[in-house]
């Protein structure tokens, strides 16, 4: 049985929340989830800012199961505050995910997205290029099934912990 999941893309962008600019980055990304299998059940825009992100995310993670990427913001411009939002509305932080994004491409460096997890959601920050957030996305997408199942039921997908816990028997 194939497993369907769900995720959602935030564009962080001034430009594109004024409509002076195109969303390709949020465009590629809902592609590229599609191709993975995702569906996509919402995508939204907000402009820079660090309360800004943190309350789109907010209302984008609430009751929600699956994968949340945002993309820009994540560089060295005064307006990008997509970490220091993010870093509000974390429960979770998971670490590897960022730096294996950031590890993809020299200049993934320069990127200073986080990941990490509020309730049932994995929040992932991509950069704002569409060549970048795709890049960055490809580092991680093997694991991300696997870590949005685990936040399901660990249990499940791990049984031989069971026989750990209650001495072999």
């Amino acid at each position: 049985m194939e497993v369907l999941r769900k995720a959602k893309v935030l564009t962080v962008s001034d430009g594109v929340a004024s409509g002076t600019r195109e969303d390709r980055s949020g465009d590629a990304l809902v592609t590229r989830l599609s191709d993975m299998g995702y569906i996509v059940v919402d995508r939204q825009v907000t402009k820079d800012g660090c309360n800004e992100v943190a309350e789109t995310l907010i209302k984008m993670t609430e009751g929600f199961h699956g994968l949340v990427l945002t993309t820009g913001g994540t560089g060295f411009s005064m307006r990008d505050q997509t970490p220091e939002g993010t870093s509000m509305v974390l429960e979770r932080f998971a670490p590897g995910l960022a730096e294996a994004a950031r590890a993809i491409n020299p200049l993934g460096r320069l990127s200073r997205g986080l990941a990490g997890t509020r309730g049932g959601a994995l929040v992932i920050n991509l950069p704002g290029s569409t060549s970048g957030s795709l890049e960055c996305l490809s580092a991680v997408e093997d694991v991300l099934g696997h870590a949005i199942d685990l936040m399901v039921d660990p249990a499940s997908l791990h049984p031989e912990r069971s026989t750990i816990s209650d001495g072999g028997r």
